[in-house]
């Protein structure tokens, strides 16, 4: 119950913390501006993306609208039906949804776009992001290695039951 407890806590954690690092930039930079934050490493550039990552269905608002919300119902759908059964499961489709919250909040209440303002130095084609896509993004990375460990269990228990039927 705990972790289902920390995990909500952990969802809204993001949605504030996103909405915070949004303000807070676009209070404090204009439009295009870039400052050092981590030597090296990470740079606040302040833009407004109306893109998904890279850019991607720039000027699509209603499709980047309904995408979102899609995703955030199944995320809703997923951990109803499967997230007690799996707590890899569950954080990953927290992390998705919180993510997705956030973002859909900016682009809603934002004319169409999202703020973005963190920029990796050393990897310059690497797009902009913010705290959002940084939960999008380990909760998919999450996602993916909960469907490769249940293939891979689901293959193994195949196997024994075939290994089973020929005794």
């Amino acid at each position: 119950m705990i972790t289902y407890i920390l995990g909500v806590l952990c969802a809204l954690a993001i949605i504030v913390i996103d909405r915070i690092t949004k303000i807070y930039i676009s209070s404090n930079f204009s439009l295009g501006d870039t400052a050092e934050f981590l030597k090296g490493f990470i740079d606040i550039s302040y833009i407004h993306n109306r893109g998904a990552a890279w850019g991607m269905l720039s000027g699509q608002t209603m499709l980047l609208l309904l995408i979102p919300i899609a995703v955030i119902i199944v995320c809703i759908i997923a951990l109803i039906k499967y997230g007690k059964n799996s707590k890899l499961l569950f954080w990953a489709a927290m992390l998705v949804l919180s993510g997705g919250i956030g973002n859909l909040i900016d682009r809603a209440f934002n004319d169409g776009n999202v703020i973005d303002f963190l920029h990796f130095e050393f990897w310059p084609q690497f797009p902009v992001f913010n705290v959002a896509d940084c939960a999008i993004v380990v909760g998919s990375g999450l996602l993916l290695l909960y469907f490769v460990i249940d293939t891979v269990k689901d293959i193994k228990k195949q196997k024994q039951e075939k290994e089973n039927a020929d005794i």
